[in-house]
């Protein structure tokens, strides 16, 4: 009586009893779900358990008609035991002459015995399709066939110190960008500050980037991914030196301002795509062969590879054009970055001509 309580209040579309994980005692009886909670079923103690099952593989029918079906194979305490437990169960109406298979504490699944099974071979039958058929071999399988784990690596750390990690990447990522600043606007004076515009738009789109990955497939940022940013602040601030450097030398050949950006644009581009197209590549080959962190460092490289593509050719163009037009950047003051007589007197020096 209490059984039969238990079984009339047992919701079975309730979520919380979905989530499998629990343990029965195989020798009693069991009140429990099926595994999509449209059923609810009373099991009596188990007759054949898992470790007596040695294989079990999907198949179609060897007619080629009808559904999918899932072989078995028993030991041969197993074939003696479901012998003597089809023979029994066969000759019940429906449903009591129902078996389940239990994974979990969950009924995977629950066929019929329609006839005694003889020789410790049995077939499941039904109206399964490929995919639910071998996962229903996989289950019987796994929960048949011994398995080992081995350990290679194991380690534990605490939430402090995880915190003190990811401040430490942070820190080196801040100081990493604030040299790469300090550099460019030193060296290009005027131009160095449209780098660091521009650098702060990539790292406005790298977090928001990372931010809406993180809601849609569930991208965390690692110590690893940090890593692969801060790598990246060194390939975005190269495609500014490269873009940069080819302006001057334009100036350099007696252009104008206005002509050397575009010139400078030209050959700097074919050099950016190449480069980050060798970065990018190195990304993908390092994201299919690897594995846990080194994963999250060439995911967030290849993101932020893309994100200077992007920068570069929509934000960085544009602006040293509009720069290059500008009357201030054309009278070529020392601030600008771009000054012909500093340009021209440094070659000079450099080629051994007269001061």
């Amino acid at each position: 009586d209490e059984l039969y309580d238990q079984y009339l209040n047992l919701n079975c579309l309730d979520q919380g009893l979905l989530q499998g994980g629990k343990a029965d005692d195989p020798t009693k009886y069991t009140l429990t779900c099926s595994k999509d909670g449209f059923e609810k079923f009373v099991l009596a103690p188990a007759f054949i358990t898992g470790d007596q099952v040695s294989d079990s593989q999907a198949s179609l029918p060897q007619q080629g008609a009808g559904g999918w079906m899932v072989l078995l194979d028993f030991d041969s305490t197993g074939a003696t035991k479901l012998t003597e437990a089809s023979t029994n169960l066969s000759k019940l109406p429906s449903p009591q002459n129902r078996f389940g298979i239990v994974l979990d504490g969950l009924v995977v699944s629950a066929p019929f015995f329609s006839e005694p099974i003889l020789g410790g071979k049995a077939q499941i039958e039904g109206s399964f399709k490929a995919e639910e058929a071998k996962q229903l071999a996989q289950v019987l399988r796994y929960g048949a066939l011994p398995v080992t784990l081995t350990i290679a690596e194991s380690t534990s750390i605490s939430p402090t110190l995880g915190q003190d990690q990811l401040s430490a990447g942070l820190l080196a990522g801040a100081i990493g960008l604030g040299l790469v600043v300090l550099y460019l606007v030193i060296y290009y004076r005027a131009l160095g500050f449209v780098a660091v515009f521009s650098l702060v738009v990539a790292a406005i789109f790298t977090w928001v980037s990372i931010i809406a990955l993180g809601r849609t497939i569930g991208f965390t940022l690692t110590l690893a991914g940090i890593a692969g940013a801060i790598v990246a602040i060194g390939i975005t601030a190269d495609s500014f030196v490269v873009y940069f450097e080819r302006i001057r030398d334009e100036i350099r050949d007696g252009k104008s301002l206005r002509v050397a950006t575009e010139l400078g644009w030209i050959r700097a581009r074919r050099t950016l795509l190449a480069a980050d197209f060798v970065s990018l590549l190195a990304a993908i080959v390092l994201y299919a062969l690897s594995v846990g962190s080194v994963r999250g460092f060439a995911f967030t490289l290849g993101l932020t590879t893309i994100i200077d593509v992007i920068v570069a050719f929509w934000f960085t163009h544009p602006l040293v054009t509009y720069f290059g037009k500008s009357s201030w950047a054309e009278r070529g003051g020392i601030l600008t970055g771009v000054s012909k007589k500093r340009l021209t007197v440094g070659s000079q020096i450099l080629s051994g001509g007269e001061r």
